[in-house]
């Protein structure tokens, strides 16, 4: 099993900065075999969507249109941690956040790919 815990969340003007962390605990086997770990939102009443991912091995890294050049997820492998930084916010970036991971290969962008999911962190922007 995995454990993952967000923080980093806020409330921001619009044009400001957030760093959101994503720290992975739990047997030590099942955080280094992890494939993908990636950040998702959702809105009131809206589905939850994909933001950016990041590929354990290899760092590739993936986007949402909507964030493209404004978002950027990196990881520190020795500390267990995905990092958002989310630059340039706008109003409609105002979500929860959500962390996840998974140990298999698969759609990044879709949230059934993910079996391990954090509690999310808020981040609300204001115009």
């Amino acid at each position: 099993q995995v454990q993952l815990v967000e923080s980093g969340g806020g409330l921001v003007q619009a044009g400001g900065s957030l760093r959101l962390s994503c720290a992975a605990s739990g047997r030590v086997f099942s955080i280094y075999t992890m494939y993908t770990m990636a950040w998702f939102r959702q809105a009131p009443g809206e589905e939850r969507e994909f933001v950016a991912a990041i590929r354990w091995s290899g760092g590739s890294t993936y986007y949402a249109d909507s964030v493209k050049g404004r978002f950027t997820i990196s990881r520190d492998n020795a500390k267990n941690t995905v990092y958002l930084q989310m630059n340039s916010l706008k109003p409609e970036d105002t979500a929860g956040y959500y962390c996840a991971a998974t140990h298999y290969s698969g759609t990044y962008f879709d949230t059934g790919t993910y079996g391990y999911w954090g509690q999310g962190t808020q981040v609300t922007v204001s115009s």
